[in-house]
């Protein structure tokens, strides 16, 4: 039997269900960080060790905090498009909404923007969230244009996480919906 997180919520949108990572999105996490796609994600080179330690921190998120980044898959299937969610790591400044899309073929679909403003209201709602922040790397467009469609406003004074690459930080006020 492949052991699974208990107790997770699971979330619904028009098009996607969103739930905990699961062992068996692990090939869809390991294809997404071995691509050329994963660049404003990935920290260097593709190694598959630190690969699975991402993934493991993925899982061990939810047990650790109690939330973490859920899958989204496309409703009725169980085909992991990406991921989008809390995320707020022992040594983050602040709590992010975090998001990748892991296939090219989601891409363009609004799927992200879908999943993290689920996500997001999550935060907010269930969580009791009175802000979020998204760190994205300053070349990333889509990241960028993304978090602006969520509504979510530029902070320059605000903190990123050390050591990580240069990043913008986006602020999502409580009470905005996208």
């Amino acid at each position: 039997m492949t052991p699974m997180l208990a107790n997770t919520p699971v979330l619904e949108t028009e098009r996607l269900t969103l739930r905990a990572p699961a062992p068996g999105d692990w090939a869809a996490f390991d294809a997404f960080l071995s691509s050329p796609r994963a660049g404003f994600v990935r920290s260097g080179d593709y190694a598959l060790g630190q690969t699975w330690r991402a993934f493991g921190h993925l899982i061990g998120h939810w047990v650790l905090r109690g939330f973490g980044m859920f899958v989204f898959t496309p409703k009725g299937e169980n085909r992991a498009l990406g991921m989008a969610g809390p995320w707020f790591p022992a040594d983050w400044p602040e709590r992010e909404i975090g998001w990748s899309v892991w296939t090219a073929e989601a891409e363009g679909k609004g799927y992200a923007h879908e999943a993290a403003a689920a996500a997001r209201t999550h935060a907010f709602d269930t969580l009791g969230w009175d802000t979020a922040v998204s760190y994205v790397a300053p070349a990333n467009a889509r990241s960028i244009a993304l978090a602006e469609r969520l509504g979510a406003l530029r902070d320059d004074a605000a903190r990123h996480p050390a050591g990580d690459k240069p990043c913008l930080v986006y602020r999502h006020p409580k009470g905005v919906r996208a």
